[in-house]
């Protein structure tokens, strides 16, 4: 009985650490699992599913939907519907954190987002907003998260042989595709939206605001164009994921705390969470090889 009781307690503490038997990053190329980048890509979805949870957390705080899940103010229920939404999205992310459970919490994760945020909310704003720039921004923020949701229910579907390698290399592939095509919108809105991204920049930081504000967006738009060509994909993905964990630092995080009461703040401050996660689990969905 002593025996079995530790021997459960070891695998408890292998799960919690890192997906035991998980192989870290899937090569897209072979469609293999390659067992030496183990911890490290455990530790990318622990960051993915811990910005996912803090999603899911502003909602029940706040009783209010994320600003990128736009719901009318009149729509029935609405309230009940968001408490609803941030409770869904916690449990799925919280499943992703744990081994046995990673696949399906990636599927729900990335199943709501492309049903519901995606197609059913923004798709009313592509009707409306179509020739408004920010709605596309919007939309690639939506599409970043369940781009590595996707990347993630492959490799752990792969591992767990729910799917076979083929089919997980495709999948890894689609959601590869679509993060570039995200990370050149975002470079784009910065060229747009200059004078919302600009003040966003420490006033501290030389040589300046506006020069930041270019340089980043140029950034985002080099790293899309290298992980949809796979030139320099992985260093691409890695760098863009280092760029935005310092937007956390130098924009999101002063701006919290400077007021910690609004919805927007906090919602923006899990959002980059649940972003460096996501470009982390591309970074590591390139398996370390590049072309060159």
């Amino acid at each position: 009985m002593f025996s079995y009781a530790l021997r459960f307690l070891g695998e408890a503490v292998l799960d919690v650490c890192f997906f035991r038997n998980f192989g870290g990053a899937f090569d897209i190329k072979t469609g293999a699992v390659m067992k030496s980048k183990k911890a490290k890509m455990a530790f990318g979805w622990r960051v993915y599913g811990i910005g996912m949870m803090a999603l899911g957390i502003t909602c029940l705080a706040f009783g209010e939907f994320d600003p990128g899940q736009p719901v009318p103010d009149h729509f029935p229920y609405r309230t009940v519907l968001a408490y609803f939404a941030g409770v869904f999205i916690i449990v799925a992310a919280a499943a992703v954190e744990w081994r046995r459970t990673a696949v399906w919490g990636a599927a729900a994760l990335t199943g709501y987002y492309i049903v519901f945020v995606i197609l059913l909310m923004n798709g009313c704003l592509l009707v409306t907003d179509y020739a408004v720039y920010g709605t596309y921004e919007s939309i690639a923020m939506q599409m970043a998260i369940a781009a590595s949701g996707l990347i993630v229910y492959a490799t752990a579907a792969r591992v767990d042989v729910q799917i076979d390698a083929a089919l997980a290399a495709r999948l890894s592939h689609l959601g590869q595709l679509a993060f570039g095509v995200c990370a050149l919108i975002w470079g784009g809105a910065h060229f747009i939206y200059m004078n919302l991204t600009a003040p966003l920049v420490p006033k501290w930081l030389p040589p300046g605001q506006v020069f930041w504000g270019y340089v980043t967006g140029i950034c985002f738009m080099a790293a899309g164009l290298a992980i949809l060509t796979g030139v320099k994909a992985r260093l691409a993905a890695i760098l863009l994921t280092a760029m935005i964990a310092s937007f956390g630092l130098l924009a999101n995080g002063p701006i919290l705390v400077a007021d910690p009461s609004s919805h927007w703040n906090w919602t923006e401050s899990a959002l980059n969470l649940a972003l460096i996660g996501a470009a982390w689990v591309v970074a590591d969905s390139f398996g370390g090889r590049d072309s060159v």
